[in-house]
């Protein structure tokens, strides 16, 4: 009997080498993509030592692996639009993006090319189906759940997904690698933004985007001290405001708790607990949602606004002209304009998400917007 071919992307990570490992295991037909999104050694993504990995697993797996690159279209379609927010005084999440714009569209073409209907992927997440729709849900393992960054991926694509990984622990994944010889059983996960790797942040974007030096003020007003970007800078930032000595009765350090990019000033407020570092509502824009819930608004759900956060209970209060305005249960700290808002139902199946565009910042009986 032919088996089915499936696409999966190889990385040459423990992960995607396991998931080809079980694919065959289920009596697929694999054929591995390794995909090279960045030419830079310092980046953490290093193409040659991740590609001999991938190589060697495949190599033992018997299975095909085809390199692709895919260096201008990631340069065009996620690291530029990386800098493009952070002109704009946003923390991007170029995560995300990837996953939309190149991993799974290349996957697909692919697929295609050589008579395949299925892709895969070394993500911890689920594919769960309601209403014989196909939804993007929450890992067993929640400490590595990534379905955060797949939010934007739409049925008819999962529909033909497979998610190995989705049922296993981490420590599970180790152990089949280990089990199993494979050369990359003990390889570090990577962490980070991929294009960056160990490098500085700040030094890594002032290599592209100008610097202009700004103000850094208090709420009260008070001029603490100076800045070289308003772009090095996000909500909820302790560290490298370089004004750590100037201490006052409080004694506590200082945060960003926003920014004015117009006039370029970074403020800041002193204790990791000050009011205007916590906000309950925000409107976030470019919705993405995989079924129509306008009829069934305001909705509770929970919603996590970076990946390493818990959910917090909160309500779809209205939706339209692709934006979606979100009220928290409680009030939520360092909210953080251009990061992702991925919303979720009690069983953890993901509603759908968007981008972060304002938050409301009630301090001192007044709403400062940002």
């Amino acid at each position: 009997m032919k088996k089915e071919k499936i696409v999966l992307g190889i990385s040459g990570g423990v992960d995607s080498s396991v998931a080809a490992l079980l694919l065959k295991q289920r009596g697929y037909d694999v054929h591995g993509i390794f995909m090279k999104n960045w030419d830079d050694k310092n980046a953490i993504c290093n193409a040659e030592d991740d590609y001999a990995d991938a190589s060697s697993v495949c190599a033992a797996l018997n299975i095909p692996l085809t390199k692709i690159n895919y260096t201008k279209e990631y340069k065009e379609r996620v690291f530029g639009q990386f800098l493009k927010d952070h002109k704009l005084g946003l923390t991007p999440n170029p995560d995300v993006l990837c996953n939309k714009e190149i991993k799974f569209d290349v996957f697909q073409k692919y697929a295609k090319k050589i008579g395949a209907k299925k892709i895969a992927s070394g993500h911890y997440a689920n594919v769960l189906i309601k209403n014989e729709k196909c939804f993007i849900g929450k890992a067993k393992d929640k400490s590595k759940d990534q379905s955060y960054f797949l939010y934007q991926l739409t049925t008819d694509i999962l529909k033909n997904i497979e998610f190995p990984l989705g049922s296993l622990y981490k420590n599970e994944v180790r152990k089949i690698a280990k089990n199993n010889k494979l050369v990359n059983a003990k390889k570090k996960d990577s962490t980070g933004i991929c294009f960056i790797g160990d490098r500085k942040y700040n030094k890594f974007v002032e290599q592209f985007i100008d610097k202009k030096k700004g103000d850094i003020i208090s709420l009260d007003g008070e001029l603490m001290g100076n800045h070289d970007g308003h772009m090095f800078f996000t909500v909820g930032q302790r560290k490298g405001l370089g004004i750590g000595a100037k201490k006052s009765a409080f004694d506590m350090p200082w945060y960003v708790v926003k920014k004015d990019i117009k006039k370029n000033i970074v403020y800041v407020a002193q204790g990791g607990e000050h009011p205007a570092l916590f906000s309950d509502e925000l409107i976030a824009s470019n919705i993405f949602m995989n079924e129509n819930i306008e009829d069934r608004l305001p909705m509770k759900c929970y919603a996590k606004i970076r990946y390493r956060d818990d959910d917090k209970p909160c309500q779809i209060i209205s939706l339209k002209n692709n934006q979606c305005y979100i009220k928290f249960d409680k009030k939520i700290k360092a909210i953080t304009k251009g990061q992702s808002i991925v919303l979720y139902n009690k069983s953890g199946l993901c509603i759908g998400g968007g981008i972060i565009e304002k938050r409301n910042i009630p301090y001192l009986g007044k709403v400062l917007h940002e």
